[in-house]
Parts: structure tokens; C-alpha cells; sequence
């Protein structure tokens, strides 16, 4: 579970990780778990249940919960060979989830001004350039603005707490202070990226705000997740007006994050699993406007076989896979369940792509699919891609190196490295020719968390149909 905790003097993380079991039978419909609002803690009911008065604030002791042997082993055997380098810096990070920093995505259906004042007077600065409001939606958004729900009645603090606290007393702390911080950093987005109507703000100590409990009929003002599980939806850019589907959608965050981005004509989110399903339903409820209910619709069907239920139906297809989720299996509760779910492990890749030719199926010819994990395993990430290009010739792989890798490698440290090559080598912004084949990047990139930078892991894969 989740808790965020916060007082006059001081703002810190209590976190108590409590890793998902996957179903055997609804394995097609789990995600990654990506940041706060992902884990199992961000259930509504269960968040609503927990926390009454959001002005009214307590103070736990975090109990620590140690690292699963197993599953450590197996990740120094295999990572140390495919990262090389930077394996033990990101080993160092992974087991130290006090350095773990969230992302701060705003809501662009509610207001935030008040929640964009404390970030900014605290060192917090976005992640991209900005753009404007979608003009599809200028109506609903000046709406729902002027609420009287949204008026400062859900923020997570009194409403005069601003005023309290000048900019430089406000009582954010980090919770540490030996984590090292990139030398590069600046507080300005990367201009080389396209602007965009998606606010996330990030900060270089791992500051956390408090997650904002589930109410019917009311708009929260912002998500917490890792600022990593943007890149995905960065790389499908949707536009205004096409016809998109998120395969594995539950929770739902990335959903969000394609709606914080543009207007499509259809949002389908799809998640079989009930429980999971109900989930993804109250997060959409929490962040989308009445007004959306045409555009963004929930489905129930097998991932796997979806796409020859829709064959060619969509412009864009998000595949954020079911896998050996490296930030949750780290901690499993016993070695039992960690040696159970190195079982699981191995059936992964198969099922993986099995959903990515089920979305190569139902994007339409000259369409997108991204396929994402938040692990940092080959055998799920680029062996996966490689199968399914090869068993699929009318796909074809993008590079994403220089669309995203380059413009946010000030604030993520993103690797190539991947066992089709001779040495592990730590992540380069040299450029690479060739083909697939020959050009690791084209299969894809991945983020892996380092000190100061321990978003991740996160790997991203751009697919194209050919007309």
C-alpha cells in the first residue's frame, strides 16, 4: 500500500510495496505497475476506505520489506551480462526505494493552478514543452475549470496552505540526502521534442505528493507515476480525431496520459479481468469529463484475439504488456512467490507476442503500434519485437532514438544494449546504421534507472504496418 504523507515541516514518502500476483487465467489483462497510482493501493475503493479528511494528516513509521533472494539472483545473472556497466547502479537504485522519484501528470479537465504554484516554487519543472488546450475541448475544459467542485475543494491542502509557506520555507524535503544528481539537469523541457497539451512535472530529489482519493462526480487534479511510462505514449503521438486502443489498459494511467496528450475520435480501453476492469473504469471516471463517455469506452475482450475481432479498426495501438515487472518482483513477499513467479517468467515472452501480433492485426494499414514493458529482461523486450517482425512482414520497426532517446537524455538514462551484441556497453547517443538486424535501436530503447535518474525500467518499441 501506498501512503502519502505530508506535514508543516515536512513532505516525505511512506511507501509499503505489496507486489500483484498474476492470475493464471487473466494474465493477458495485467500491466506494468509504472508509478503511486498503479500499485495496489490505487484501487478506489480501497484508497477511499483509507483516507477520510484529506486536509488531516498523520505520521507513520515505514516498515521496510527486504528483497526476495531469488528473484536478485536471477536479475545479477542475467542483467550483469545484458547491461554490463550499468547493472550495479541500477541494482543500487532498484533496492533502495527511498531514492525512487514520481512524476506529478496534471489533469487538463480540472484545475490546477494551485497544485502548479507549489510544484513550481519548489524546484518541480515539466518534463516537455507546452501547447495549448485542444480546441475539440475548450468548451468542457473552461466547464469543468469553473466547477464548483474543482475550485480548490480537492486539493490536498487547506486551502490557505500556499499562503503558509513562501516559496523558499515550503516544507517539501527529500528523502535523502546522499542521492546523486545529474550534472545537466536544467529546469527548462526539451525544446526538440513537439509541445504538448501534457503537463507532467518532475523533480531531480524523489519528492512525492499525495495521492488523491477517488470521488464520484469529482475530478481529481493530477496522477502520480513514473515519469518513465510517458515515453510509450509519447512515441504513439496521437493526434486529434484517430481511433486508438490500448490493448492491456488497466489501471488505466497511460489511458490518461493519451487524453492529457489529444482528442481522439475513440479511446478504446481493453481489460478483460472484472476486478481489473472496474479499476480501469473508476480511474477513468476520476479524470475524464461526462462529456468524454462517446470518445472513451471500455471493453472486455481477450487481447490476444482482439485483433481479428477489429481487424485494421484503429490508427494508433498500445500494447503496455503484461511482465516480470523488475520494481514489484524485487520485493515478492516470501522466496515461494518469487521462485513461482521466475516460473511464470519464462511463459511471459510467448504471450507478449501474442498481443503484439493481435495489435499489428487490428491497426489499420500505414497505422502505429507501440509495445512497451517495465522490465529491463531482453527475452521480454527486444527477442519479442525481433520474433514478431520476423513472423510479420509487413511490419516494420521505427528508430526512436533521436524522436526521444536524445531530447530526454538530460533527464533518463536510456541503453541499446541488448544481447545480439558482441559487449554490453553503456548507453551512447552516437548514431548507428543498418538494419534491424544490425541496428539494436530500431528494435527499441530502454530507460534504466540510475542514481539521480532512477526512473525505469521502461522499454519502448515503435511498430509501423506498412500500406
Amino acid at each position: 500500500m501506498y501512503n502519502y504523507m505530508l506535514s508543516r515541516h515536512c513532505f516525505l514518502l511512506t511507501i509499503c510495496l505489496k507486489p500483484r500476483r498474476i492470475a493464471p487465467k487473466a494474465v493477458c489483462s495485467v500491466s506494468c505497475y509504472t508509478g503511486p497510482d498503479h500499485g495496489p493501493d490505487a484501487d478506489p475503493q480501497l484508497r477511499e476506505r483509507r483516507g477520510a479528511n484529506k486536509n488531516q494528516v498523520t505520521k507513520r513509521r515505514r516498515k521496510e520489506r527486504p528483497s526476495c533472494q531469488p528473484v536478485l539472483d536471477n536479475f545479477d545473472q542475467q542483467y550483469s551480462q545484458e547491461l554490463g556497466d550499468l547493472w550495479p547502479s541500477a541494482r543500487a537504485v532498484l533496492l533502495d526505494p527511498h531514492s525512487w522519484q514520481y512524476g506529478v501528470m496534471l489533469n487538463r479537465f480540472s484545475a490546477v493552478t494551485g497544485i502548479t504554484q507549489i510544484l513550481q516554487s519548489q524546484g518541480f519543472y515539466t518534463l516537455l514543452p507546452q501547447n495549448s488546450v485542444s480546441p475539440l475541448l475548450c468548451n468542457d475544459f473552461s466547464t469543468i475549470s469553473n466547477s464548483k467542485h474543482q475550485a480548490g475543494k480537492d486539493s490536498p491542502f487547506p486551502p490557505d496552505y500556499i499562503s503558509k509557506f513562501p516559496p523558499n520555507d515550503f516544507p517539501l524535503q527529500p528523502d535523502s540526502s546522499s542521492h546523486v544528481l545529474p550534472q545537466d539537469l536544467k529546469s527548462e523541457p526539451s525544446l526538440s521534442l513537439p509541445r504538448s497539451t501534457l503537463q507532467c512535472y518532475i523533480h531531480p530529489y524523489p519528492l512525492r505528493f499525495p495521492s488523491q482519493a477517488h470521488r464520484p462526480g469529482q475530478l481529481k487534479q493530477y496522477y502520480l507515476l513514473n515519469a518513465a511510462s510517458l515515453m510509450p505514449v509519447l512515441a504513439l503521438n496521437v493526434t486529434d480525431g484517430e481511433k486508438v486502443l490500448d490493448l492491456c489498459s488497466a489501471p488505466g494511467g497511460k489511458a490518461l496520459a493519451i487524453m492529457q496528450c489529444a482528442t481522439p475520435a475513440l479511446l478504446c480501453c481493453n481489460e478483460p479481468d472484472p476486478h481489473r476492469r472496474d479499476w480501469l473504469s473508476k480511474t477513468l471516471e476520476s479524470f475524464l469529463p461526462p462529456s468524454l463517455t462517446s470518445r472513451v469506452t471500455v471493453s472486455a475482450q481477450d487481447g490476444c484475439s482482439f485483433g481479428q475481432s477489429e481487424t485494421g479498426e484503429y490508427d494508433k495501438v498500445l500494447v503496455d504488456a503484461p511482465c516480470s515487472n523488475d520494481r514489484s518482483w524485487l520485493y515478492s513477499s516470501s522466496s515461494q512467490q518469487g521462485e513461482q513467479r521466475l516460473k511464470d517468467r519464462a511463459r511471459l515472452p510467448a504471450l507478449q507476442a501474442q498481443l503484439l501480433r493481435s495489435a499489428l492485426t487490428a491497426v489499420r494499414p500505414g497505422g502505429v503500434v507501440v509495445y512497451s514493458t517495465c522490465t529491463l529482461s531482453s527475452s521480454e523486450n527486444y527477442a519479442v519485437v525481433d520474433s514478431v517482425l520476423n513472423d510479420c512482414p509487413e511490419a516494420e520497426p521505427e528508430d526512436l532514438w533521436e524522436e526521444i532517446a536524445v531530447p530526454l537524455s538530460k533527464y533518463f538514462t536510456f541503453s541499446h544494449a541488448h544481447p545480439d551484441l558482441d559487449t554490453p556497453q553503456k548507453p551512447s547517443l552516437r548514431p548507428l546504421n543498418g538494419s534491424s538486424s544490425s541496428n539494436p535501436r530500431r528494435l527499441g530503447i530502454l530507460v534504466v534507472p540510475q542514481p539521480g535518474r532512477t526512473w525505469g525500467p521502461m522499454f519502448l518499441s515503435r511498430i509501423r504496418r506498412r500500406k
